[in-house]
């Protein structure tokens, strides 16, 4: 892994998933309103800064433990990365670190979708911070840090049956972790004003298509980027087309729902479709055969744009589908792997073991992420608010906010 190749691809996967944030923010920025533009694109930005400044501090030491029955590791093991930074293979170790904070940025920012045009900046700080110190770092340590989840086939079948919950991505630990606290989160802040179907309209969509080509772009670092620890690298090829064969096909599933349904294809719904494909294809994407990537992303191209239409049947304002997108398409490719994985799904020569962890690690994530997400949020809202006034949504919140206008065309 510290040979220059391996390097360069960790460097470069590395920049790949940052760029994803700025991605989240001008996909969610195209998509509020021209009022709210700067409002929703400073929320991932923000998560940026916080969440990086908490990792380097003591969120890579929590995304370890040493026993499956361990919470987090401890937050003060290596405080602000002093040993890291000073043993022999810090080379190798600072880019580890560097990798990770990126996934823990990206998750916290998604869920600011589900809070659009009606959420305090301050408030939002505090939430990311709380959130990514019991929400985020926890969990990744359960998947990839020696958890519970990592463990889970071996404590319920043994070690010698081979099975293990696969998540190679972050199907559980991003996606499912923040559609959760996006539900949660739309719950607690409550309904936009004059909340229902079709009452308001994306105001950038170039906006939105510019966003979801740097998601898609940095995507192949989000997938492909761990194997800049395995010295061949040997999965880089199965990861990239499956990247881009199940996001292709979903672009598909969600264009012949929105034809069927409404009589056109929008191409707010391509790329919507393009996320759920790279959303459900995180977990799977080193795991499934070509062949069955893309009917995976056709799957997930077709659930996820009918269950963006939830919230109105449900009565929750999940404002830019996080729930409808990352958690139906996290929860899908999640428990599709059960079915499909190669040499162990159900389908494909396993049997049911590998579909049973599956469901209980994105089960045991959904439920975790959703209480404490909404613990969190109420106690916010409670004390210092979370939710802006309806006057200050009514006129736009990026002026009351952030002192600024998207769109400052007058004095051109």
């Amino acid at each position: 892994m510290d040979a220059p190749g391996n390097i360069s691809w960790g460097v470069t996967a590395t920049a790949l998933v940052l760029l994803m944030t700025p991605g989240v923010a001008f996909f969610y920025g195209g998509l509020v309103k021209a009022k709210s533009v700067i409002s929703m694109m400073m929320m991932s930005f923000g998560a940026i800064g916080l969440i990086a400044v908490l990792w380097v501090l003591y969120g890579f030491s929590m995304s370890a433990v040493d026993s499956p029955l361990q919470f987090a590791g401890n937050p003060f093991a290596d405080f602000g990365l002093a040993e890291s930074a000073a043993e022999p293979g810090a080379n190798v170790a600072l880019l580890s670190v560097a990798y990770g904070a990126t996934f823990a940025i990206i998750t916290v920012a998604l869920i600011s979708g589900a809070i659009a045009d009606r959420a305090k900046f301050g408030p939002w700080l505090l939430f990311v911070g709380i959130f990514g110190t019991l929400g985020y770092f926890p969990i990744a340590a359960w998947v990839w840090g020696g958890g519970w989840i990592m463990n889970l086939g071996s404590a319920l079948f043994g070690e010698e049956s081979g099975i293990a919950v696969i998540d190679y991505a972050g199907g559980t630990a991003v996606h499912i972790n923040a559609g959760a606290a996006a539900l949660a989160l739309s719950l607690v802040l409550g309904k936009r004003i004059g909340f229902q179907k079709g009452i308001q309209k994306p105001h950038n969509v170039p906006l939105t298509l510019l966003g979801a080509a740097l998601l898609w772009f940095g995507w192949f670092g989000f997938n492909a980027g761990a194997e800049w620890v395995s010295e061949d690298m040997g999965k880089v090829g199965l990861i990239a087309i499956n990247t881009l064969g199940a996001t292709a096909a979903a672009i598909l599933g969600w264009i012949l729902i929105e034809k069927l349904k409404d009589g056109k294809a929008t191409s707010v719904g391509a790329v919507s479709g393009a996320v759920a494909g790279l959303v459900a294809i995180t977990p799977a994407c080193a795991n499934l055969a070509p062949g069955w990537a893309l009917l995976l992303g056709a799957l997930s191209g077709i659930a996820c744009a009918l269950a963006v239409e939830l919230k109105f049947r449900l009565g929750f304002d999940d404002s830019l589908d996080v729930v409808g997108i990352h958690l139906v398409g996290g929860l899908l490719g999640t428990v599709y792997l059960g079915f499909f994985a190669m040499d162990q799904g159900l389908f494909v020569g396993g049997d049911w073991r590998l579909l049973a962890v599956q469901v209980l690690a994105s089960g045991g994530v959904l439920i975790y992420s959703f209480l404490l997400a909404g613990a969190i949020g109420l106690a916010i809202e409670k004390t210092i608010g979370f939710r802006v006034t309806s006057e200050d949504e009514i006129a736009g919140i990026d002026q009351v906010v952030h002192g600024e206008e998207g769109y400052a065309l007058t004095n051109a």
